[in-house]
């Protein structure tokens, strides 16, 4: 299912890296050996960025109903083979069979939602200060996008950025993480195999500061795509920014679900587990700020340590990303943080932490300022609604937030209030669809949505034409 060696895909065909080197992947659930991954560099976007240029204006050339048409191909074709696919995702990220189903179906949906899009690929028409002159905006594609996308969702995360992208009439260069080749490179297959042309979808395996950074710097690529940390992020918007290439960033959070004193607790404490737990913690729309009235603090602790002491997270992707969690949890006890469940390694095989709860920890220390991307949450206790807005707000990122509450008026307030691109009321932070635009505020990105219409945007750029007539030649 998984090959011995997953090569890069260019220009339709499979091919090593120019360096002939590989590097070793292994399962985060047991730590064993599950492939070899091509180590691509600079040679190697090189080649992908030229059979993109090359293929991009005969595909731009399309109509955009005839490319929605092969999009909507690609997600059959998906669907037809969805226990496979979610089988390598199991494989790759270590999440359970039933997660990594949620995922595949989460990337047909995509492309569903994205091939019907260009029956509707609406642009404007206005009017003008001149008699006689009509004027109307249509989309036309960027070019050539370079789209560098996470670990933790490989699938959906690839199928929110291929599928608007060759919509619109881009051919792509997809880097994903070294964490998960075998799925980006199975749905590279699939697309020569439903009919995208050669050229329209390659992908490029490899290290960040290798194929990653050559890909950012190549001057043949008009477009960036980037999901993960701020800091890798703040490196693509100044070094793209400097040729004036598109960037779009959907970068990490630092969540918070506040729990009000009138809210169902028992919906509240299901909410939280899922969005501070589910998929081992590493989703960027994760809670890991959970914070709770007083009067009704105890209670809930009480309530969502017992299941978060039940609560098998899964394995985090790597031995480094365990490690890396240690460290915050320690540095968080060394602040004066007390861990209430968790906060250890479990003594099995491969990178499993087990579901950890922390409280007493200070709001500007860093473990509540820093997005630690696995299953860590903190408790914080305050004491009206004034106050936990502050605290929500009190924050580097603005992805998400939600508020657990009887009281439209209060969540009224807290929707117009909290400064993140998602809120949610009485439900968890996490659960983005097709159709929704997904995206933040603050250093959770730079304005631009994926998926939903907003993604249209992102891969397309506005062109707008004025038609001047003469009625005396009628």
């Amino acid at each position: 299912m998984i090959p011995e060696q997953v090569p890069n895909h260019v220009d339709g065909d499979d091919v090593p890296a120019a360096s002939g080197e590989w590097i070793d992947k292994h399962r985060p659930a047991d730590g064993s050996l599950l492939t070899r991954v091509a180590r691509s560099g600079a040679a190697d976007v090189a080649a992908a960025v030229a059979a993109a240029r090359r293929a991009q204006p005969a595909w731009a050339e399309r109509t955009v109903v005839a490319r929605g048409e092969l999009v909507r191909e690609l997600a059959l074709a998906l669907r037809e083979r969805r226990e496979e696919l979610s089988e390598v995702v199991a494989a790759e990220t270590g999440k359970s069979l039933e997660l990594a189903r949620g995922e595949t179906d989460a990337a047909i949906e995509m492309g569903f939602f994205v091939a019907g899009e260009g029956r509707r690929y609406y642009g404007r028409t206005t009017t003008a200060s001149m008699a006689h002159r009509t004027v109307t905006a249509v989309r036309q594609p960027v070019g050539v996008a370079a789209l560098v996308t996470s670990f933790n969702t490989p699938l959906a995360n690839v199928a929110w950025k291929v599928f608007p992208a060759i919509l619109c009439g881009n051919a792509c260069v997809l880097k994903p993480s070294e964490h998960t080749p075998a799925s980006a490179h199975l749905l590279a297959t699939v697309c020569c195999k439903v009919g995208v042309p050669a050229g329209v979808v390659n992908v490029v395996q490899g290290l960040g500061p290798e194929a990653g950074a050559a890909l950012v710097e190549h001057p043949g690529v008009d477009l960036l795509s980037f999901t993960g940390s701020a800091t890798t992020g703040r490196w693509i918007n100044e070094t793209a920014g400097r040729r004036l290439a598109k960037v779009c960033l959907e970068l990490g959070g630092k969540n918070a679900l506040v729990v009000c004193d009138d809210a169902d607790l028992g919906g509240a404490v299901r909410s939280s587990l899922a969005s501070a737990f589910s998929n081992a913690g590493q989703r960027c729309a994760s809670a890991s700020r959970i914070v709770v009235f007083d009067s009704v603090y105890d209670e809930f602790l009480g309530r969502f340590v017992s299941e978060a002491e039940r609560y098998e997270a899964g394995p985090v992707i790597a031995e480094a990303a365990l490690e890396r969690l240690l460290d915050a949890v320690r540095a968080a006890e060394a602040g004066g943080g007390r861990v209430l469940c968790g906060g250890d390694r479990l003594d099995r095989p491969g990178w499993w932490l087990a579901a950890t709860v922390l409280e007493g920890v200070a709001p500007d220390a860093d473990v509540s300022s820093t997005e630690l991307f696995g299953p860590v949450t903190i408790l914080y206790r305050v004491r009206d609604f004034d106050e936990a807005l502050a605290l929500v707000n009190d924050s580097p990122y603005g992805l998400t937030a939600a508020i657990h509450t009887a009281s439209v008026h209060r969540a009224m307030r807290f929707a117009d209030q909290a400064q993140a691109g998602v809120v949610v009321v009485n439900g968890g932070t996490h659960g983005s669809e097709p159709h929704m635009g997904f995206g933040g505020v603050k250093q959770s990105g730079t304005g631009w949505r994926e998926a939903g219409v907003e993604a249209l945007d992102v891969y397309s750029e506005w062109k707008y034409v004025n038609v001047i007539t003469d009625p005396a030649r009628i």
